[in-house]
């Protein structure tokens, strides 16, 4: 019989962070399954996996996300792979499976503690002999050993004694799926007609699984795509037991027979290390597996959770937001955070995040113009390194989005609408009933400006000019290139155009001059001619090779400043009305008049997505978005007429929309809308106000979440390369406090209404000019200051 040296009889919940925390599912409903698995979702940026039941279920969704990793084979467009499961654990009680199904479930509560990363359940299973066996786990991907996932916890038998098996298996038979499950329409269960409604694709076949000493390992290849992913994995029990090991072509499984005596608690511990040939070469990936594998179980839990735990305080030091006076809403704006943190790898830069995060298959784990403009603020501003890894993302995909200039006939960087692996488009055509055109990916212009825009925002927080002269630089002058060649002259009115295409808001397609898309690409040009002439005023000796390589020179650059200062702009600045695109305003108006029980707009009748575009119903912020991003280009009359226009026509059918809506109301002093907006962005997922939230996280509105509270409540703008402050809050708010990043320092905000107090911390041996509420205030080093706010 074999024993672990583990340590006996944990006490899993002493470990959980304080109430303020935790999100909580305290009963079990079928309905929300899935709803759960996405929330639920635990990971650690290089993986993410969705928070399913280790035993499994009819209805489940378990799905595990290698950052990066993708595949074509059997889906009409390139899918983010569905690995194997690493949480799956089971408890067999004298030869039975203790299920939900099979089982009255007496206690059943999960909770997930955002502070410290992990995923805590305890469920009491009642089976049809009677017996009560208590089960508790804690799963966690460490943050401190990136390739470490773990399942702990203990089985206790309440009023029996007999025969237990642990069972532990990593599972290689995995599909991806699309679409929703058809179960949640019925009455019961019904696993024949569950998946009615999916498209299933195998992107994953065997290489090898094996057997070893203490352990198991399985290697798994994608199909089309040169990727091997590799687990070894081992199971310990503190309880005396014999231990089976098997394998076979895509499956390795271990199981811990134990016999149980009433009332005593028997340990396990699940531990996987997963490694892929992104990591490290192919003949070494066992090795590299087994190694990880082994250097963990010599530690103790203790150990190995303390470690990842102290890593999940670090990153709270940078990224906490704390609101006074609201807990729920500061609970919301943490979950948000929580999956910020678990999505993102600052340590691989061809990696980037999907729509949906780590923690779902919609949108196919496609990467949009999301990051650039909803993620990277974030991650600029609290984690610059990861900043740097998405943004490197662009450039060493820039040879796909060369491709994609090319197709059109057009010089220079265009990026893809939807991206994966190589930078190319892979925005499918048509639905996938082949009934729905989809334009984004042809017509979705401005993410190519959004792109510099995000770069340049980047440089302005950290100063990193070494990432301008090595990458930035070169985005931004080939993606001038190809708006050279994009635009469109008109002869007749001597100015230059962008015709067909599609701004922010997706529901009119085809349109011409988007005042979004027209703006961004003048500002966006403008940028390449003002940092062209600076690097070489200031950087000249660096700056000379890329210019060598890309054969630029000051009369091409020229050119860029005379064909930018002709861009149309539909705009005529004493009408204070922006126009979205050419011919808007013509449209049929009408009105928003119903609000569902989400507070979300409801269509009007006899309209839905399909059909808006001949109204002037929006889907999604466009000019208001256009003024939040360049906020001093417009003055605050303009700014308040346009968003209480537009406001009004928005269907926030995007979980984009209420995040700037929120920011830009508190700029408009449309308080009490940007306080509604706010907790629509806040609990997009947490209350399931867009209704898929089983399909992944709503990552880009987590990622506006932060912005809401940091640049509209907080009123952090940069003006001019200085930070400024504008803030104000509501009246239930007792104070808003955060920590940002600026230019290798930490700044420590605390605002009430009354004052904003900061904390410049840096060696820097200058004070820090900033602006608050328009006058400049010289932050000594390390020296808090208050300033009054009336």
């Amino acid at each position: 019989m074999e024993v672990s040296n583990q340590p006996k009889n944990l006490d899993y919940r002493s470990l959980l962070s304080s109430p303020e925390w935790l999100v909580e599912e305290n009963k079990f409903d079928k309905n929300k399954i899935n709803f759960y698995e996405t929330i639920f979702t635990v990971g650690n940026g290089y993986l993410g996996t969705r928070g399913s039941l280790e035993e499994g279920h009819e209805a489940a969704w378990p799905g595990t996300y290698i950052n990066g990793v993708f595949d074509h084979h059997d889906s009409f467009v390139v899918d983010m792979v569905n690995a194997p499961a690493w949480p799956a654990v089971s408890i067999w009680v004298e030869g039975t499976k203790l299920s939900i199904h099979n089982c009255e479930l007496i206690e059943y509560k999960r909770k997930l503690d955002i502070k410290k990363g992990v995923l805590h359940r305890l469920t009491r299973f009642k089976d049809s002999e009677g017996r009560i066996t208590r089960y508790e786990s804690l799963r966690y991907a460490s943050l401190s050993d990136r390739h470490h996932f773990e399942v702990s916890g203990k089985v206790t038998p309440e009023n029996y004694e007999g025969n237990i098996e642990i069972q532990s298996e990593i599972d290689g038979d995995v599909l991806n799926l699309d679409l929703t499950p058809a179960y949640k329409e019925k009455p019961e269960f019904e696993p024949e007609m569950k998946w009615i409604k999916w498209s299933k694709s195998r992107h994953l076949r065997s290489r090898s699984t094996q057997v070893l000493e203490n352990s198991t390992y399985l290697e798994m290849e994608t199909i089309d795509r040169p990727h091997h992913i590799g687990y070894a994995s081992a199971l310990q029990v503190s309880a005396p037991h014999e231990l089976v090991s098997d394998a076979d072509y895509n499956k390795t499984r271990q199981r811990a027979r134990i016999k149980a005596n009433k009332g005593e608690a028997i340990d396990f511990h699940k531990l996987t290390s997963i490694y892929t040939s992104r990591d490290v070469e192919k003949s070494k990936l066992k090795a590299t597996c087994r190694n990880t594998l082994e250097a963990n179980m010599s530690k103790s839990f203790e150990e190995r959770f303390n470690d990842h735990a102290l890593a999940w305080a670090k990153k709270w030091d940078d990224c906490d937001i704390s609101i006074e006076g609201d807990d729920d809403i500061n609970n919301a704006v943490r979950f948000n955070i929580y999956h910020l943190l678990i999505t993102a790898n600052e340590f691989d830069p061809k990696a980037n995040v999907g729509a949906k995060s780590l923690s779902g298959e919609g949108y196919r784990g496609h990467i949009f113009w999301d990051t650039e403009i909803f993620l990277l603020p974030f991650y600029t501003f609290t984690q610059p390194p990861t900043a740097e890894a998405l943004l490197l993302y662009r450039y060493n995909t820039k040879e796909g989005a060369r491709d994609y200039a090319r197709e059109g006939k057009h010089d220079g960087l265009r990026f893809p609408w939807e991206s994966a692996d190589t930078g190319h488009e892979v925005t499918p055509e048509w639905t996938a009933d082949g009934t729905v055109r989809i334009w984004t990916g042809e017509r979705e212009l401005h993410i190519t400006s959004m792109v510099v825009y995000a770069m340049i925002t980047y440089y302005e927080a950290t100063g990193n000019i070494d990432f301008v002269l090595d990458y930035g630089a070169e985005i931004l002058f080939e993606t001038t290139r190809f708006w050279q060649s994009r635009l469109e002259y008109n002869k007749k009115e001597d100015r230059y155009e962008l015709t067909e295409v599609e701004g922010p808001d997706e529901f009119h397609h085809l349109v011409n001059n988007s005042v979004y898309t027209n703006w961004t690409t003048k500002w966006s040009m403008q940028k390449a001619v003002e940092y062209f002439y600076n690097l070489q005023r200031e950087h000249s000796e660096e700056i000379e090779p890329l210019l060598n390589k890309l054969a630029l020179d000051q009369k091409e650059v020229d050119e860029w400043k005379r064909v930018a200062e002709k861009i149309y702009i539909p705009y005529e600045p004493k009408k204070k009305l922006i126009e979205e695109f050419e011919g808007y305003f013509g449209l049929e108006d009408i009105p928003i008049t119903q609000w569902d029980e989400n507070d979300m707009p409801i269509y009007p009748s006899g309209y839905d997505h399909d059909n808006c575009d001949t109204t002037t119903l929006i889907k999604q912020p466009d000019v208001v978005m256009l003024m939040y991003i360049l906020p001093d280009e417009f003055d605050e009359e303009v700014k308040k007429a346009n968003y209480e226009y537009y406001e009004a026509r928005t269907m926030h059918k995007s979980s984009l929309s209420p995040s700037v809506h929120t920011i830009m109301g508190i700029e408009t002093n449309n308080h009490e809308k940007a306080l509604q907006y706010f907790e629509r962005a806040a609990y997009v997922d947490l209350i399931d106000n867009q209704g898929n939230t089983e399909d992944g996280m709503h990552i880009a509105s987590a990622g506006g979440t932060w912005q809401a509270a940091v640049n509209g409540f907080g009123g952090l703008r940069i003006k001019n390369g200085q930070l400024t402050f504008k803030p104000w809050l509501p009246n239930k708010w007792k104070s808003l406090r955060f920590k940002i990043k600026w230019r290798g320092t930490d700044l420590k905000v605390c605002v009430s209404h009354e004052q904003i107090g900061l904390l410049w911390i840096s060696e820097s041996i200058e004070n820090l000019a900033v602006l608050v509420m328009g006058k400049e205030i010289h932050l000594k080093p390390n020296q808090e200051i208050s300033v009054p706010l009336g």
